[in-house]
């Protein structure tokens, strides 16, 4: 696993770029059957500490590493994602969680397996379901795949996916276990839009994969729902340039959300020794790694190229942890727009692997600050994070072999 999400690290402050402190530095097209088990569960509450504003519940527990959830609209169920390939859709109110059938057979190897899961943006209307996951292929080597398929999940009917297809495999293909990404998140424009990792290719000069626009790695896609390519992607006029990348120079992002107010697209990305970064991305824009990194090289203090702000031609983060703060392994994230709890409107909920909690941060434009750790203290990695519509409530998922989703609600 990557060695910024497992090993323990002490914290320190980390800096905001504009906050105080600032130093302004198979396959779905392969669909197969499924083992569809419906287990029996209820809601449990856990001990809550009374100096946290608000009580902490198991929704579902026994799942084995949950990556990614998703709300479905106007319904009380949750599609989860577990790393080893399984696709469950849970029931919010009573705890019981359904194996949907029909999931892509997936590459279970290191940070790879099924990832995450996106819904479209008419659903119900349009029942498509979006999956990323690693495949491989008769060498051994493993990519980034992108897919989609109909969600059949009539109520009284066991669920199924149908009409998978394969929309987008990312070149290209490498033997290595590590750094697939891989959000998806459809943004304002209604376009797909996937981070795919760097692979964990060495080499911290320009040559790096992660600067090379002529590959998939390293990089933010942005594809049309139905896998092409969309005729403004920023660089569809360059031949050097894959047609389908939108932001490039990222190392592993494992985070993505939509501000629900600016339709900005908010990332996190893994740094390599701390350097771990928040970022809000720009159509065309080079993210650094590693030419310009707040990092250093595991094991070291040794600083991975310039840092960011002292150059022109890449983007700034808005928030980073720089070598020697302990760092912020980042997972999934959300902006909170609910009502249940009305002091953290606004804010940014991101998930910690290592550290083991659920950052929240203050945002006003981009002078970002944290301003609570939740849920610290209990072991948790904490791998996803969505708000649920209808209620507010949030509902977290732990990084484990035998893991919970569990909800936070308001203490009564």
């Amino acid at each position: 696993m990557e060695p910024s999400q497992e090993r323990p690290r002490p914290r320190r402050e980390p800096r905001s770029r504009t906050g105080p402190g600032s130093t302004r530095r198979g396959a779905l097209a392969a669909i197969g059957g499924g083992l569809t088990a419906a287990l029996a569960g209820c809601v449990d509450a856990l001990e809550t500490s009374v100096d946290d504003p608000f009580a902490v519940e198991t929704v579902v527990d026994g799942l084995a590493h949950p990556w990614a959830m998703a709300i479905v609209p106007g319904d009380s169920r949750l599609l989860v994602t577990e790393r080893e390939g399984r696709l469950s859709l849970v029931d919010r109110e009573g705890g019981s969680h359904t194996e949907v059938d029909g999931a892509p057979v997936v590459y279970v190897t290191g940070q790879g397996g099924l990832l995450d899961v996106a819904l479209h943006p008419d659903f119900p209307d349009d029942p498509r379901v979006y999956l990323t996951y690693s495949i491989a292929n008769d060498d051994g080597e493993s990519t980034t795949a992108v897919g989609r398929a109909r969600l059949e999940a009539d109520d009284g009917d066991d669920p199924e996916l149908t009409d998978g297809t394969e929309l987008y495999v990312a070149e290209p293909w490498l033997d290595s276990s590590g750094h697939f990404g891989s959000r998806a998140v459809f943004g304002p424009d209604d376009r797909l839009y996937v981070s795919v990792g760097d692979r964990r290719e060495d080499g911290f000069d320009a040559e790096h994969v992660s600067q090379d626009r002529s590959n998939d790695l390293g990089t933010t896609l942005r594809l049309e729902p139905d896998g092409s390519i969309p005729d403004d992607n920023p660089f569809v006029d360059d031949e050097d340039a894959v047609d389908a990348i939108y932001t490039y120079g990222h190392r592993n992002a494992q985070g993505m959300t939509v501000h629900p107010e600016t339709d900005e697209l908010w990332q996190s990305e893994h740094g390599e020794e701390d350097g771990d970064e928040l970022n809000v991305l720009e159509a065309g824009s080079n993210y650094g790694w590693p030419i310009a990194h707040y990092g250093c090289a595991y094991g070291t203090d040794e600083p991975i190229g310039d840092e960011p702000a002292d150059r022109d031609d890449v983007v700034d983060p808005v928030y980073y942890w720089k070598c020697g703060s302990g760092g912020f392994p980042p997972a999934g994230m959300t902006f909170y727009d609910g009502d249940t709890f009305p002091e953290w409107q606004g804010d940014l909920l991101v998930g910690n692997l290592a550290g083991q909690y659920l950052g929240r941060f203050s945002v006003d434009g981009t002078d970002v600050s944290e301003k609570d750790r939740l849920l610290e203290g209990r072991g948790w990695r904490i791998r996803d994070v969505v708000v649920a519509p209808d209620t507010g409530d949030v509902y977290v998922a732990v990084d484990d072999g035998d893991a919970p989703i569990v909800r936070l609600t308001p203490q009564e």
